[in-house]
This record gives C-alpha cells, structure tokens and sequence, in this order.
C-alpha cells in the first residue's frame, strides 16, 4: 500500500499508512522504508527522511545499494547533497543507478563540476553508463554552463556507448546551449541533429532561453509553433506574453491575454510550502489565510526593508506584464516564496536552515531578494523549485545566478 501510493504521486497517503502500520506495532523493513523514502522525496520531508535513516542504523538494517540509493534520492531532493554523497560512500557494492543518483543529486543542486567529476570516476572505476546517466550529466551542465563538457558527453554517449539519444538527452543539449546565449547553435542542433518531428519539450526548451536572452524575433516564431501544435497549454501563452511585453508589444500582450480568456484558460497558479516544527504550511501570492497573517505581513516588510538598506532592488520584468503599478509593486511583496520564508523565520530560531518547496520556477525576483535575506536574517535558506535547488548563504547562491 505504502509502495502503491508513492507509485501513484500520493506521498501524504503512504506516509499516513506507514504512520498506522507504526501504530498497529509492525515492524518495517528494508523493503518498506525504500517506498517511505521516495515519499520523503517528493515532499521534500527531510524530518522523516532522516529519522528513518536513524532507525536503519540503529536497528543494524543492511543499508544494500536498493536502501542506499532510496536514502541518496531522499537526501537530494530535501536539498542535502553532502548527506547523499555520504549515504553514496557508505555503500558498498553499487549500481549503476546508485552512482547515476549521486550525478543526478549533484545535478539539480547546480554543483555542475562534482558530477562531471563523479561521472568520470564512473567511466574508469564504475559500471557502465546507460541513458539515464547520461540525462543526469547533460542536466549537470546544462545547470552550471559547461557547455565543452556537454557537448563532450553527448558525443561520447554515441561514439563511446553505441546509445541513441532520446527526447530528454535532446532537451538538455537544447536547454544547454540556450542557458549559455547560444540561441543559434542550439536552434542549428534542433534542425540539424534531431531526427523526426522536433518534441513540444525541445521548443519549449529554447523558448525559455530566448525569454532570458531577450531574443524576441525567435522567441514569437516559437511560442506561436507551440500555441498551434499545443492550444490548450497555458503556459505558452504566458510565455508569449511576456516575451511581447518585453519587447514594447503591449498591443500583442492583449492580444495573448484575450486569447487566454476565450479559451478559459488560467495560468499555473503558484504556491509555496515550508515545514515548521514537524508541520507543513502552504502559501499562495497575496495569501491572507494564515491565522498569523497580520504578523507574516509585518514581518516581511520589516525584512524587505532592511534589504533595500542592503541594496535590493526589485525586479518588476519577473511578472506577467499586464499588471501595473501598485497591482505589480503588491505581487512582488508578495509573493508566496517571500511569505514562506518570512513565516520560517518567523517560526524557527538558532540559525536553523529554512527549506521552501516551490512548484514553479523560481521568480527572478524572489531570487535576488533571498539572497539579501540570507544576509539579513543570517540563515541558510534551501529553495526547491520546479527545475532545481537553490542555496542561499550569505548573500550568495549556489547556482551563481546560472539559472
């Protein structure tokens, strides 16, 4: 049942039958805990993670590469990497999905040098790669701008390994060389090197990249190729939104907008969580349904003004460009990363690390002001947002704004 529910994206409902069987004086093995760590993961439930890893060691459980790749997995996607490379040491006979885990954990946490470190200690000393491995290496480069070393794995992916790149290997390269400003060889890759019908995932891809590097002219040509092929996709219009009002289109923002609104069509709403003592909370932009809104509320604008007094600077390009003025300057102040963080801080004392769960990506705003809170408050504070992990410590992050 545990397995089931984590299987079927239910990870609240496995961990609450884990917490009966507990209670009905069960005993859990190895075999369960492999499918109570993959629902630490996808919460981001490091409290329980950890717990279970004491209860492994202390009951003497063998900790086999099946067990230790679920405790490597858990600990990356809570944001712990330095706890997964020490489960990945630990064990001693591994796989070629345990050290895949390890490059992959390394990966989403932007720390691009360690996993092409550890993928060539995999290549001398390890099994074989397979393709999956090589999606973690590509994502590794494409998160921290080694491009060389990417375009290096995946010609040794093919030449050195006889493996056919598949739609995930294509979008890396894509995302690679579009994070990099290199728009025309990624779209020369996209016309030149992959066979077929390019995938929607590929010219989403390069999209995103032409919306950072404001390059408008290709940026339309594929937002409108991806509005035809995908019409009832929110996020295009989005995106084609904001790629026209950042070119001085405000007529063909309307235009999109109105698009939007005859075909019922809403953008992805965000939200945040952040755990506190053991305790989940949700935020939304602009939430007002804490009980303790009027103190989170304060407390933030007490926090973002010490910031400005840092040197912060809102960025007013991270929204959607139909809002203005006051409506903009509000959704900024508020956004649902900002409310959790100051609801964390709020909340927690000593120094503890702050860890938010976003289910976008990450805002450009939000961003840049984390990095001035982390000196502010003195904290650590670990983002995990649709793409990857952020680490924030004073006045840095760990994606040295490569993102």
């Amino acid at each position: 049942m545990i397995s089931g529910y984590e299987q079927n994206g239910l990870a609240k409902e496995a961990i609450n039958v884990f917490n009966s069987m507990r209670g009905s004086g069960f005993e859990p093995d190895s075999a369960t805990f492999v499918g109570v760590l993959s629902a630490c993961a996808q919460l981001g439930d490091l409290g329980l993670g950890s717990w279970v890893h004491d209860y492994v060691e202390r009951k003497g459980l063998d900790v086999d590469v099946v067990l230790g790749t679920s405790l490597i997995n858990m600990y990356a996607r809570c944001g712990s990497v330095n706890k997964s490379r020490e489960v990945f040491d630990s064990v001693g006979k591994k796989n070629v999905i345990a050290w895949t885990a390890m490059i992959s954990a390394y990966a989403t946490s932007g720390y691009g040098h360690q996993a092409i470190e550890l993928f060539s200690q995999m290549r001398t000393h390890g099994p074989r790669p397979n393709k999956i491995t090589f999606v973690a290496v590509l994502t590794a480069c494409a998160h921290a701008g080694l491009v060389n070393e990417g375009r290096q794995a995946f010609s040794s992916m093919k030449h050195d390994y006889a493996l056919e790149p598949i739609i995930e290997h294509y979008v890396c390269m894509v995302d690679m060389l579009g994070r990099a400003g290199l728009l025309n060889e990624a779209y020369r890759f996209i016309k030149e090197s992959i066979p077929g019908d390019t995938p929607l995932a590929v010219w989403t891809a390069i999209l995103g990249a032409c919306k950072m590097h404001k390059d408008f002219d290709l940026g339309v040509m594929v937002a409108e190729h991806l509005l035809e092929a995908e019409p009832e996709n929110p996020g295009h219009y989005v995106m084609l939104s904001n790629i026209y009002a950042l070119a001085g289109r405000r007529d063909r923002v309307q235009v999109v907008r109105n698009l939007m609104i005859n075909r019922g069509l809403k953008k992805q709403v965000g939200y945040t969580t952040v755990e506190v003592g053991q305790e989940t909370y949700l935020f939304s932009m602009g939430d007002k349904s804490h009980p303790e809104t009027g103190k989170i509320y304060e407390f933030l604008d007490e926090l973002m003004s010490k910031c400005r007094e840092k040197g912060y600077t809102p960025l007013s390009d991270s929204l959607m460009h139909e809002l203005e003025g006051e409506e903009r300057d509000y959704a900024l102040r508020f956004h649902s990363e900002k409310l959790a963080i100051a609801f964390g801080l709020l909340k927690t004392q000593g120094g503890a690390t702050i860890r938010i769960v976003k289910n976008l990506r990450m805002c450009e705003d939000c961003h840049s002001a984390f990095k001035f809170i982390s000196i502010v408050a003195e904290r650590e504070i670990i983002v995990r947002d649709k793409l990857r992990f952020h680490h924030f410590k004073n006045g840095s992050c760990s994606c040295l704004d490569y993102w």
